[in-house]
């Protein structure tokens, strides 16, 4: 037999569904993030959700697809002959073959379930499988029911009523079923009822047997019933009337199981509760968020750290010797640590104010220490090129200059002897002098204006790769480590998310 459409059957034979998926796979995402967190969790909560995990898993074996029914009764109800009504098949033995009901009887529809029924002690002899390929789609809407005769609640065998108390709180639905003789036994309403209440929802309370009784005696009969429900703290519960005997009222009934069937099973709403708690649990040793990227910038730890080195006064020195000084650039040197450890101080209490403690202190293990850091800024800023020299194109410029000046002076002397000799002025010669003037003027202006430009170029490209260089050690040793943890907590807040998140309409 086939299971049902979206369905499948394990090796083991439980079924498996929608349902199983939803919760192996919120299962599989908490243990995920148990895995992710670590021991950046309590001991205690990893302890607890492995347990709740385990727990789940091995009811996800049995299978939760399935809705559970129960047929609970006293001798003589006609429990058995009610089960075999509904699944139209002469399976369990009732009447003189059978007066007392001491085994449990199980009726399968949409796939064997051997795995719950072994747990539940239902013998192999003792269950059968209802849907098969005649039925068509005849028994479609119980699809995935397992339906259950209970041994006789009334029963002097201790173990029988030991199986009942064992099936009683596993069913998604317990249906009740009294006859007209017995219908106010004091073993069924001080012995059960009375310790369900709050439970009609997931009960139904069938009166069999209407058929030996006359229209008027029934109706009586049903109101007396529901006078003692309302007595045990049950008077919201379902009643129902019919006869196994004859038929009439069992397609009522198959449609209340049908419409069990079509909701979740409580193993299922159970499982995710379970699920759910353990999730709540975990996300006890979790932020609600990571912190915001602006606390994960780089720039502001680099611009803090080449201030700390003295990265600008060193660039500005280079500058200096380009224009034409002629004092030494200083070495950028060690760095301090006291400046390296102010820095480090800052970015720790930045990137851990939003995680939890646990996660705060791995990101300060894991970012490099004073020591380290500062070893690596030494190392890293030693092979920043400080060399400089003056402006060869500003000193080009200075020899043209002084070219210049000799041409002034040439044809200014020149000018003057002619003057001097008693001839007209020369104004060639003037106008020469004048040109050669204005050009040593401009020429030591674009000297002094390359000299400037030339020292810019080679502050900047100092600045720059100064920074290049403390901006990868600060990546490699606080900004990556610490990344790590915080993409390492998302992803566990991210798991912890989805193994509380439930199938829609769930």
């Amino acid at each position: 037999m086939t299971a049902a459409p979206g369905t499948d059957v394990t090796s083991a034979g439980a079924v498996r569904g929608a349902d199983t998926a939803d919760l192996s796979r919120r299962v599989d995402a908490l243990l995920a993030a148990l895995d992710v967190a670590g021991d950046r969790v309590p001991a205690a909560v990893a302890r607890r959700v492995r347990r709740t995990t385990d727990r789940v898993r091995e009811r996800l074996e049995l299978g939760v697809d399935q809705t559970v029914v129960a047929l609970a009764g006293g001798t003589g109800s006609g429990k058995s002959s009610l089960f075999n009504a509904i699944a139209g098949l002469a399976f369990a033995e009732v009447g003189v073959k059978r007066p007392t009901t001491s085994r449990v009887t199980a009726c399968v529809w949409g796939g064997d379930g051997d795995p719950l029924l072994d747990w539940l002690g239902v013998g192999a002899d003792d269950r059968i499988r209802r849907e098969s390929e005649l039925d068509a789609d005849e028994q479609a809407a119980l699809r995935g029911l397992v339906l259950l005769d209970l041994p006789d609640h009334d029963s002097v065998s201790p173990a029988h009523r030991e199986v009942v108390d064992r099936v009683v709180p596993l069913a998604d639905l317990l249906v009740w079923v009294v006859d007209p003789q017995k219908y106010a036994d004091d073993a069924l309403h001080t012995g059960y009822l009375q310790r369900l209440t709050g439970h009609e929802a997931s009960m139904l309370v069938v009166l069999n047997q209407v058929d030996t009784l006359a229209p008027d005696v029934r109706d009586e009969l049903v109101d007396d019933l529901r006078r003692l429900l309302a007595e045990d703290g049950l008077p919201d519960i379902r009643v129902l009337q019919l006869s196994a005997r004859t038929g009439d009222g069992v397609d009522a009934v198959r449609a209340e199981l049908a419409a069990v069937v079509a909701k979740r099973s409580s193993a299922a709403r159970r499982a995710g509760a379970e699920v759910d708690d353990a999730a709540r649990a975990l996300a006890t040793g979790l932020g609600a968020a990571e912190p915001a990227p602006a606390r994960l910038a780089v720039t502001p730890v680099v611009d803090a750290l080449t201030d700390a080195v003295g990265l600008p006064a060193v660039a500005d020195a280079v500058a200096a010797v380009v224009r034409g000084g002629s004092d030494p650039v200083p070495g950028l040197g060690m760095v301090p640590a006291d400046a390296v450890g102010l820095v480090r101080s800052s970015w720790l209490e930045g990137v851990t104010e939003d995680l939890p403690r646990p996660w705060g202190q791995d990101v300060t293990r894991r970012v490099a220490g004073v020591d380290q850091l500062r070893d690596a800024l030494t190392a890293a800023l030693a092979q920043v090129t400080l060399a400089a020299r003056p402006s060869r194109g500003a000193a080009v410029l200075t020899v043209l200059a002084g070219a210049f000046g000799v041409a002034v002076l040439t044809l200014g002397g020149l000018a003057a002897g002619v003057r001097l000799g008693g001839g007209a002025l020369p104004w060639p010669l003037v106008g020469g002098a004048l040109g050669a003037l204005v050009g040593v003027l401009l020429t030591f202006w674009a000297a002094a204006g390359l000299r400037v430009a030339s020292g810019r170029r080679r502050a900047a490209t100092v600045t720059a790769d100064g920074r290049s260089a403390v901006e990868a050690v600060a990546v490699a040793l606080l900004v990556e480590p610490t990344q790590e943890v915080v993409a390492e907590h998302r992803r566990a807040r991210e798991l912890v998310a989805a193994a509380r998140a439930a199938l829609p309409g769930a």
